[in-house]
């Protein structure tokens, strides 16, 4: 019997010599962490809104390890010399649609027919072009708000999250949750087409159902809208819905397109309102008062008359600079969805600065509104939104320093994300 044995043992212990080797080259065992340094010939604080000169960003795998003039280069480091830049942290969107683009030609500009004509499976990788795009101008952080078919997004955050495609750090709101018919008129012999675009709510029951379902189906942020219908959520609708999305944790982003939305929505004191182009001082007031922040997306004058109204962009802008010196607190968002021949979804998006030099806002105060503000909004600043040692090393660059001319974040020839180099060297 030990005879027979011999030669079984002997093909099992060459089988594995041969294919052990191979099978470790395709999965290869961790190894120490990649260090990188980075030279900065002048690094932005947008929080304090200082340049410092010749600083040493020190990475080590997907976060800062330290930063200073007199940061030691471990001998082992990948050094990349930005001694000709300005380098700050990563940039955030707060209003993003990346599964979703209007085919102005053949949508007649209606992104209801896009809904219509685009299966999700095509939403969600038009999103990872759409989120590469975003990444390459310079955004490292995004919140998409919806209009993802049926949880597009979800798999777009998750194909990111697992390295499957690069994108910025995504959270995702899922199904957006609406009153009847979403942000559509619908016939009633076709009452499912708002389907799976909304999840439609309108008692209470059908709200707590709502939000349930889009966290069990991978939602990082609740979106409502309030009022694009005659019939709007009220006050009382509004705070129910914040208190069951902060009780699982998450936070709620209010689509108001009138004035008596945002009101209500001010009122309840929602995590953000996203437009509010039609509030008055006296809603601005309150959303300062109860901790609201405004995602303004500040249409330019592109965005506006790719809407169908150019004189929207004026009604924006006006917003914006009330906004400002009222004190409201506000985080960048663009509520891009659309193509111009020429330009991809981050140069179109990271356009919005337009709209906020235009309404008066200082260099400093639009950088923290695309960092610091944002971070804090979407509920990550304890990991990313500034370049300080243990946090996510997101960082950009670019020629010209936005602290005296906001035009130089539309130049990002610079993009780390998580300590891996996306664009430029």
């Amino acid at each position: 019997m030990r005879v027979r044995m011999k030669p079984i043992w002997f093909l099992v212990l060459l089988f594995w010599a041969i294919v052990m080797p191979r099978l470790a080259a395709q999965n290869p065992q961790p190894g120490p962490p990649r260090v990188v340094a980075i030279k900065a010939g002048k690094l932005v604080d947008p929080e304090k809104g200082t340049t410092a000169a010749n600083q040493i960003i020190l990475v080590r795998g997907r976060k800062i390890e330290a930063v200073g003039a007199n940061v030691q280069i471990p001998a082992d480091a990948h050094v990349i010399d930005l001694s000709n830049s300005t380098v700050l942290p990563g940039l955030f969107d707060a209003h993003t649609h990346l599964c979703m683009t209007v085919k102005k030609d053949r949508d007649a500009g209606s992104y209801y027919i896009t809904t219509l004509l685009d299966p999700t499976p095509y939403r969600a990788i038009e999103g990872v072009a759409n989120a590469r795009e975003m990444l390459a101008a310079g955004f490292t952080t995004i919140r998409d708000v919806g209009n993802a078919g049926n949880y597009a997004d979800t798999a777009l955050r998750e194909a990111i999250e697992r390295g499957l495609v690069p994108g910025p750090t995504m959270l995702n709101a899922g199904r957006i949750i609406a009153p009847y018919g979403g942000q559509f008129h619908l016939q009633p012999e076709k009452r499912d087409l708002a389907t799976p675009e909304y999840a439609v709510a309108d008692t209470h029951d059908e709200m707590l159902k709502a939000i349930r379902e889009n966290i069990h189906y991978g939602a990082t942020v609740i979106k409502i809208v309030v009022d694009d219908q005659k019939y709007i959520y009220s006050v009382d609708d509004i705070r129910f819905m914040v208190e069951e999305t902060h009780r699982a944790g998450l936070k709620l982003a209010a689509h108001c397109w009138t004035r008596a939305g945002a009101h209500n929505a001010a009122e309840a004191g929602v995590d953000s309102i996203e437009h509010g182009q039609m509030m008055t001082n006296d809603d601005l007031q309150l959303a300062k008062k109860n901790h609201v922040v405004l995602v303004g997306t500040d249409l330019t004058e592109i965005a506006a008359r790719e809407a169908g109204s150019p004189a929207l962009h004026q009604v924006f802008v006006d917003r914006l600079k009330r906004a400002y010196q009222i004190g409201v607190t506000m985080a960048f968002g663009t509520d891009v969805y659309f193509t111009v021949p020429g330009e991809t979804r981050g140069t179109l998006s990271i356009a919005h600065v337009d709209s906020w030099a235009e309404a008066g806002v200082p260099a400093k105060d639009t950088l923290q509104a695309m960092t610091l503000n944002a971070a804090r909004l979407l509920g990550v600043d304890g990991e990313r939104g500034a370049i300080k040692p243990g946090l996510a090393a997101d960082i950009i660059a670019m020629p010209e320093n936005p602290l005296e001319n906001i035009q130089a974040v539309r130049k990002v020839s610079f993009v780390m994300k998580d300590g891996n180099v996306f664009k430029g060297e």
